[in-house]
């Protein structure tokens, strides 16, 4: 993946190693492995860590304010690469809303390392990256990015940056449907259900933020000619790795339909090469398809 051309962006806020300290009463391994245990299971991690806050006697539902770390486009390669991953979805993203008449408004992204706040809770890094649509943040441990090629082997080498760049664009992509009233419409819709059926519902989110990460891919190759052989194929791997299918099976041998909150690998990978081949947002609407 060559990115050298794109613009770096200055919406970058930078709270690596300003440290998250105990949590609640709980030390960061608590946190870690309780992420890791919803994970697994197809449970928000954060209700699993609410629930010990309550036992470890947090009740008085206080949060402290997250460290501001600076802003702007780190200087380290990977700040770089990932402020130019943002500067460049800034840009394609401006060009689709501008045709349609619509206007953009561009999202911050922070990098942080083990645990931080965001408006939606706590951030940690077992989580992986998110999207907060009440504060337009993206939240990314950039450890996650070594997990993608050591753990869930989902690419390799060099390849891995655009794999990486998918990521990023896929929380972009739950930005995009912030800003276009589907997020807002689908949790309204997810009240009251149970939740095999609001699972249903965060799927088909999942499912159309990685087709708009195929969108901007798609956007930006016609811009800069900017991919490398292998680096579709390390994308689409890293898709299939990341399938709530596989992970299960990963962590606990069998899987579990009903627990799906992202998608099976096979679902990730079409959607994602849907928009990657079309560049079109009309062709991601997840939720007129009868069979995500």
């Amino acid at each position: 993946m060559r990115w050298d051309d794109f613009r770096r962006s200055d919406n970058i806020e930078d709270r690596r190693g300003l440290g998250g300290g105990a949590v609640g009463g709980m030390g960061i391994g608590t946190v870690v492995v309780l992420g890791l245990i919803g994970w697994a299971l197809g449970i928000d991690p954060r209700l699993l860590i609410g629930g010990a806050e309550i036992l470890t006697g947090n009740r008085s539902g206080y949060e402290s304010p997250a460290q501001p770390g600076p802003t702007g486009a780190p200087s380290d390669q990977l700040g770089q690469f990932v402020s130019a991953v943002l500067g460049d979805t800034e840009d394609r993203w401006k060009e689709i809303f501008r045709q349609s008449g619509g206007q953009y408004r561009e999202p911050k992204l922070v990098i942080f390392s083990g645990l931080t706040r965001s408006a939606c809770g706590r951030a940690q890094s077992a989580m992986g990256p998110f999207y907060c649509p009440n504060d337009q943040r993206i939240y990314l441990d950039t450890a996650f990015f070594r997990d993608l090629e050591q753990r869930f082997r989902g690419c390799n080498g060099k390849a891995c940056q655009f794999a990486q760049a998918y990521v990023i664009s896929h929380e972009v992509g739950h930005h995009v449907q912030n800003l276009l009233g589907i997020l807002p419409k689908v949790q309204e819709a997810q009240q009251g259900r149970d939740r095999a059926q609001a699972n249903q519902l965060q799927v088909r989110v999942e499912l159309q933020a990685d087709c708009f990460a195929g969108v901007w891919a798609y956007h930006a190759q016609a811009k800069w000619n900017f991919i490398e052989p292998g680096d579709v194929e390390a994308a689409l791997q890293t898709a299939a790795a990341i399938g709530d299918d596989r992970l299960q099976r990963q962590s606990q041998g069998h899987v579990v339909p009903d627990a799906f909150t992202h998608g099976s690998s096979e679902q990730r990978v079409r959607w994602f090469t849907k928009g990657l081949k079309s560049g079109s947002l009309s062709s991601c609407n997840t939720f007129q398809e009868s069979q995500v």
